[in-house]
């Protein structure tokens, strides 16, 4: 008898699709921001670039301090989505905020919220996508969620330029408008039906780090090692607007890296699911390699744009699979403090990459930036080889107790 092909889509379930598309609508309302607040910053309320990367930075540490501890607290309740919905709602009502600030302290405050909320939705997020699917599926879960993602990423800086260049909407306005995606996404969390987990005993489970496994800790510590050389992609962006490239197509391209990565995350998962993750992880750390020792180099918007596309390659692969492969290593009851910590340790590495990106920008040249990501890619690329067990779907049965 002939084996019955699988539906490459099967064994998702309707929780599966609402968080990925509450992860499109989040984006949307995140991306349609991004290329105008340095522009609001700078030229509207008359901030110095400094303060612009001053408001950045305050704001992304606060939102990768609190993944950690939301992710701690929404396995301690053991109710991931309460947590996750406050932190989608909070997200989308601060982003009007920003747009009615007079001053950069004003933008300060209202970006802060909307990362806290980002931070502490994020953790819990994608432990009710763990459990959407069974842990043989779970790579195509995180792919469809990473589809979502990246997606919104690229319809929202196109929704913007849209808005801006040919309804005349002011930036102000922008801001405003932010939030209908972001309370639609609240909305797709709100219809998730969570299950409750099956603890290891009656009592209120503690969900402290050394209830953690070794292999989950040496997994941390091979992404933090990879992590410290990949630095925000804005400086991508500034190397491709540098060379001469307009602004406009500065955005396009960038937009078009978050389309390749949303076509990228699906299969990606799919493989991790087929093949086991570490290998597939580990051509995405290749890939990141190659992308950051040739971006150093490049001189010419074409080859600028193509290495755009093969890093959309990397950023599909690294989200859906770094996530998935983390939380194989844990018992369904510490999903969400588990990937919490995982990316509060992949945003702080990637805030310490930035600093010492920036002063190598500054002190000698965009070149040298970019080869400390690749050196340290390369550096992490060995450290999954030889560090971190290679794990294929379905891994080890944790106890029901």
């Amino acid at each position: 008898m002939a084996a019955v092909r699988r539906n490459p889509f099967s064994g998702l379930s309707k929780n599966t699709y609402l968080l990925g598309i509450a992860s499109l609508f989040a984006d949307v309302s995140t991306e349609m921001l991004y290329p105008v607040l340095p522009i609001f910053l700078t030229e509207t309320l008359g901030a110095k670039p400094a303060i612009l990367g001053l408001v950045e930075g305050i704001a992304q540490a606060l939102q990768n301090i609190v993944q950690g501890l939301s992710g701690w607290l929404a396995d301690t309740l053991q109710r991931r989505k309460p947590v996750a919905l406050v932190g989608y709602l909070v997200s989308a009502l601060s982003k009007p905020f920003i747009g009615l600030s007079t001053s950069w302290t004003g933008v300060l405050a209202a970006r802060s919220m909307d990362r806290l909320g980002a931070g502490s939705r994020s953790a819990p997020r994608d432990a009710l996508i763990a459990a959407s699917a069974a842990e043989k599926d779970r790579g195509k879960a995180f792919g469809l969620e990473g589809i979502g993602d990246n997606l919104g990423a690229f319809l929202g800086p196109l929704i913007t330029i849209l808005l801006v260049a040919s309804f005349h909407v002011t930036l102000r306005t922008i801001f405003l408008l932010a939030v209908i995606p972001g309370l639609i996404a609240a909305g797709m969390v709100f219809l998730v039906r969570e299950t409750p987990v099956a603890v290891r005993s009656k009592a209120k489970l503690d969900a402290h780090v050394r209830h953690f496994p070794r292999d989950y800790w040496k997994y941390v510590f091979v992404i933090l090692l990879f992590s410290l050389g990949n630095s925000s992609n804005t400086f991508l962006i500034l190397r491709t607007k540098d060379l001469g490239t307009p602004l406009t197509t500065t955005i396009l391209i960038y937009a078009f890296f978050n389309l390749v990565a949303a076509l990228a995350s699906f299969p990606a998962g799919y493989l991790s699911d087929k093949f086991g993750r570490k290998g597939v992880l580990l051509v995405g750390f290749l890939v990141f390699a190659i992308v950051y020792a040739a971006f150093g180099f490049a001189t010419h918007t074409v080859l600028l744009a193509g290495l755009f596309v093969l890093y959309g390659v990397y950023q599909g692969i690294f989200r859906t699979v770094g996530k998935a492969l983390a939380t194989d290593f844990l018992p369904p009851e510490l999903h969400a403090s588990g990937i919490g910590w995982y990316t509060a340790a992949v945003g702080l590495a990637t805030l310490v990459a930035s600093l010492v990106a920036g002063q190598l920008w500054t002190r000698a040249g965009p070149p040298a930036a970019f080869l400390y990501g690749a050196i340290l890619a390369g550096v992490g690329t060995l450290a999954l080889v030889w560090l971190v067990p290679n794990r294929r779907s379905p891994a080890r049965a944790w106890p029901r107790l």
